[in-house]
């Protein structure tokens, strides 16, 4: 089963007091439940705009204003299976991007390349058309998108000084074995 940690999802939005009121009464260690009472997860993290909360199988990035506090809990509009079932959903469409022909970006989000090929534990990333301009990272290197675009952790100036790098290695290697 695929995990996450970090997993954003827009779902239903209870009523909500005021945003003050709602930003002081959220902390971490918190229990959410869903509207029957029954647990959904803990808040392990408060990011933003969004809390971390800690289901029995992921923990999901999630919009503040989909939660009411109410007596020293947090409410949440569904429940823990249903989440776990969104969060499912999601990960295998991320995980379904990552194919040949993806769109890469790089962690600013600035276009990167396109997935030339992707094996069981390695993706060739083709930067620039021709052979010296493609970059092998592992699979767990690239996160797919719900869009069908897949993200890296590398800028893409990163990309570039990698690429640069394994150029310079290739000559070196080259010219000191005569070829």
């Amino acid at each position: 089963m695929i995990k996450t940690s970090h997993t954003a999802f827009a779902l239903a939005a209870l009523a909500l007091p005021s945003a003050p009121a709602l930003a002081q009464a959220i902390t971490v260690g918190m229990q959410v439940t869903d509207t029957t009472g029954k647990p959904v997860g803990t808040v392990t993290g408060i990011q933003g705009d969004n809390l971390l909360v800690k289901t029995d199988k992921y923990t999901a990035a999630l919009a503040k204003n989909s939660f009411t506090p109410h007596n020293g809990k947090l409410l949440y509009a569904i429940s823990q299976a249903q989440l776990d079932a969104e969060i499912e959903k999601s990960l295998a469409a991320a995980d379904a991007s990552v194919k040949a022909g993806a769109s890469v970006k790089g962690a600013s989000g600035a276009a990167v390349g396109t997935i030339e090929a992707v094996e069981a534990d390695m993706v060739t990333i083709d930067v620039g058309g021709d052979t010296s301009k493609k970059l092998k990272l592992p699979r767990s290197g690239v996160r797919g998108n719900p869009d069908g675009t897949v993200t890296i952790g590398l800028t893409s100036d990163q990309v570039q000084a990698a690429l640069a790098q394994a150029e310079t290695s290739t000559a070196e290697s080259d010219a000191s074995s005569g070829k």
